[in-house]
């Protein structure tokens, strides 16, 4: 069990990184890239629901993150 210090570092490093997740997404939307409207991503209307599946968002997010990721790695070693 960790201790409590411990959990609250670690609650705080997880609100440090949405933060940043929020301001690269709305610095994204401010620039004009178009994430949540690329190929591949999914947008059905119809008369009573809507569905939306980000598939092409997804998939370049997850890509950018790995190589994050790895470069962090690799800096780390």
């Amino acid at each position: 069990m960790l201790p409590l210090t411990e959990l609250g570092k670690a609650l705080l490093a997880i609100g440090v990184l949405l933060v940043l997740a929020g301001a690269g997404l709305m610095l994204a939307a401010r620039i004009g890239l178009p994430l949540g409207r690329l190929p591949g991503d999914f947008a059905y209307r119809g008369k009573h629901v809507s569905v939306f599946f980000p598939l092409g968002t997804s998939i370049l997010i997850s890509i950018v993150l790995s190589l994050v990721f790895y470069l962090l790695s690799r800096l780390h070693r």
